[in-house]
């Protein structure tokens, strides 16, 4: 029970004795405690001191010598230059090396013997000095203190310009750095230097050790981190051998590895890393995350024969020549569509969810490629039929060519045996039948000026206007 409690305790012993029970041994009944204690609350209001008894310092003995002339030289120095008990604890330690102490003991050992020496007197003076010091650390670092007056007062160090010019220059850190080394050689404490820089005691320490050993160079130098992760042989190779494992191993449910699966399985193999850094060494080896593009194929074993023999056309084609690209498209419904339209005020434009049909189209169109013209008409169907009254569209429409050439997809009819035979005729006859239907107003636009006709189509395309066996034309919002 500490003092206070003892006091209460007393106080109502002594209430009950005077106005309730009135009896020692009904009162050490009440309280359970001895009828001893009783009579010593009857006599006295307040408990007795607690006694304590005088032990010998048997393992700070061999110290106190050291440790009495570090107090008797506090005597004539600043408080903020005299020992403290934590500071000759670590003397102790490094002069006394045999010696094992705690911190606790040395600290009692000197507060005692402070109040003895008549030490403790000296603290009155403390908050006038940290305010001297704090002016002058503050006069070093706003540049109102002349050069001339701090090298004549710190003339013993050896490296004065560079530690002035680094408490006003440079990083925050790095000013911090050379205000600790001027002030400590100015005999300021490491007390009043953390406070006023707000740093550590062990950061300030750590600061002029780096000065003791290395001088300026190393107290500015950037420290670099020697262990840092992504330079770890021993993690980089955890993390590919999880890669190199399917997840099925870590009963996960998947053929291929995503990021939060593997860092969930590295986490629990004792390697905690993030995601970037997993990137990091997956994109130091020269592996990439890449989705899978879609590449346009061909069964056919002469494909390159024929690409290679349709660029030889283009390349050498003569005026008098023509080579069309021939596609259908459709079939598709008349019907209204979604879309942005121009309305009027309060009006609503909405399209049906569920209408019927107006009919459907079909529309076969042939691109010359040289001269970018088009030749189109309506079908009902796409059949072989469709495509040898394209031909004959065409040879009426360029009667004065020299030579056609036509190429289309794979489609079944434009490759029948009919449309075989008809272009044999149509090749030894030379004959001119049909009507032609083609965009009359654009055409003749392009012809009088040959060259592309606005910005809103063309240099739009999805490729490069131009053929190649690697251009990818179709839309891919196409979905007939």
């Amino acid at each position: 029970m500490n003092m206070k409690g003892k006091i209460d305790l007393y106080a109502k012993i002594r209430h009950e004795y005077r106005w309730g029970v009135g009896t020692i041994r009904g009162l050490a009944e009440m309280f359970k405690v001895h009828r001893r204690l009783v009579r010593d609350a009857l006599d006295n209001p307040l408990p007795p001191k607690r006694k304590i008894p005088l032990r010998q310092h048997t393992s700070l003995a061999s110290a106190i010598p050291l440790i009495d002339v570090l107090l008797l030289a506090d005597r004539d120095v600043p408080y903020s230059q005299k020992h403290s008990a934590p500071s000759i604890h670590h003397q102790i330690q490094s002069e006394l090396a045999g010696l094992r102490v705690a911190g606790s003991t040395v600290r009692g050992y000197v507060r005692k013997r402070k109040i003895e020496l008549g030490l403790g007197s000296q603290r009155v003076n403390l908050a006038a000095e940290r305010t001297v010091v704090f002016e002058w650390m503050r006069a070093v670092q706003q540049g109102a203190i002349s050069r001339a007056e701090m090298k004549k007062e710190l003339s013993h160090v050896l490296e004065f310009d560079k530690l002035l010019r680094g408490t006003r220059e440079g990083p925050l850190a790095q000013r911090k750095k050379a205000m600790t080394v001027l002030s400590h050689e100015k005999g300021v404490g490491w007390p009043l230097v953390c406070s006023f820089l707000h740093l550590s005691r062990r950061s300030v320490r750590r600061y002029w050790k780096r000065y003791q050993e290395g001088s300026t160079a190393a107290l500015f130098a950037k420290r670099v981190n020697t262990r840092r992760k992504s330079q770890d042989d021993r993690i980089r190779q955890a993390v590919f051998a999880l890669l190199h494992s399917p997840p099925s191993t870590y009963g996960i449910n998947r053929t291929t590895w995503k990021m939060a699966d593997m860092q969930e399985i590295l986490r629990t193999q004792g390697h905690p890393l993030s995601h970037h850094l997993i990137r990091t060494f997956i994109e130091a080896a020269g592996y990439k995350w890449r989705k899978a593009r879609v590449a346009l194929t061909s069964k056919d074993p002469n494909y390159q024969t024929k690409v290679d023999g349709i660029v030889k056309i283009l390349t050498e084609l003569k005026d008098d020549e023509a080579f069309f690209s021939i596609d259908e498209f459709g079939p598709f419904a008349v019907k209204k569509r979604g879309g942005r339209k121009r309305v009027g005020p309060e009006e609503t434009y909405t399209v049906p969810q569920w209408e019927k049909s107006k009919g459907s189209l079909i529309i076969t169109a042939a691109l010359e490629l040289s001269r970018n013209q088009i030749t189109h008409f309506y079908s009902n169907k796409k059949n072989t039929q469709e495509m040898i009254k394209m031909t004959d569209l065409l040879l009426t429409q360029y009667r004065n060519c020299k030579t056609i050439y036509l190429s289309w997809d794979a489609a079944s009819w434009h490759i029948s045996k009919d449309l075989f035979e008809h272009i044999g005729r149509r090749n030894n006859e030379g004959l001119a039948e049909g009507y032609p239907i083609v965009y009359a107003e654009r055409n003749e636009h392009f012809r009088v000026h040959p060259k592309r006709a606005g910005r809103k189509i063309w240099g739009q395309e999805r490729v490069q206007s131009e053929f190649h066996e690697g251009n990818n034309c179709k839309d891919p919002l196409y979905y007939w």
